[in-house]
């Protein structure tokens, strides 16, 4: 991989990585209702499961996809209607009392590593990274590269959010600000729905 690939590939993933999706509002959402330390095995399952998924579809299971479609078309509409029950979920979720932390339980390592399989944007994301930034007289190598950048990636924007919601905990003392904030998350959740239903 050339220095100039490189860059392109750390500007891309850096892109991609911290902007708004499905990864960074559950994280966000849990670090609001969870805290931090709760919410870490969750950002840890996106740091792993992620990279991962991106080594499978470059290691050949994306042709599995292409030769029988309706797998795919089975996991899309099974992903979108977990993704309206969470989005539901964080919407209708209720404020504790001040420095109390929310009853039940956030993402574990394990769902948050597979529900990168249901995730619009990882898949998007995952293409456009081993078509874009690989080369085939190199592949292996790049397809490499692109594990460790995304694995680097995953985990600081899972945290970056996942503090924010920490940090806008202390600011959401009113139960109408909090309301007002996990149904933007909700909706952002939903909209992120959008380009995999479209398509």
């Amino acid at each position: 991989m050339t220095i100039d690939l490189f860059i392109a590939l750390l500007i891309f993933a850096g892109i991609a990585a911290f902007t708004p999706g499905p990864n960074n509002a559950i994280a966000m959402a849990s670090g609001i209702s969870f805290g931090f330390k709760r919410t870490l095995p969750m950002i840890l399952g996106v740091a792993v499961g992620f990279p991962a998924m991106i080594a499978c579809i470059g290691l050949g299971l994306g042709q599995v996809f292409e030769t029988y479609p309706q797998t795919y078309a089975v996991m899309r509409y099974a992903g979108a209607a977990y993704m309206l029950w969470l989005a539901w979920k964080i919407a209708t979720a209720e404020l504790q009392a001040e420095g109390e932390l929310a009853a039940g339980a956030p993402f574990t390592f394990m769902q948050a590593a597979l529900f990168q399989w249901i995730n619009p944007k990882a898949w998007v994301i995952a293409a456009t990274a081993l078509s874009a930034y690989t080369v085939a007289s190199d592949y292996r190598a790049g397809m490499i590269a692109i594990i460790v950048i995304f694995t680097t990636m995953s985990f600081s924007s899972c945290a970056t959010w996942a503090l924010f919601g920490v940090g806008l905990r202390h600011v959401l003392n009113d139960p109408r600000y909090f309301r007002r904030v996990n149904i933007a998350l909700a909706l952002l959740l939903v909209a992120s729905l959008v380009p995999m239903l479209w398509h």
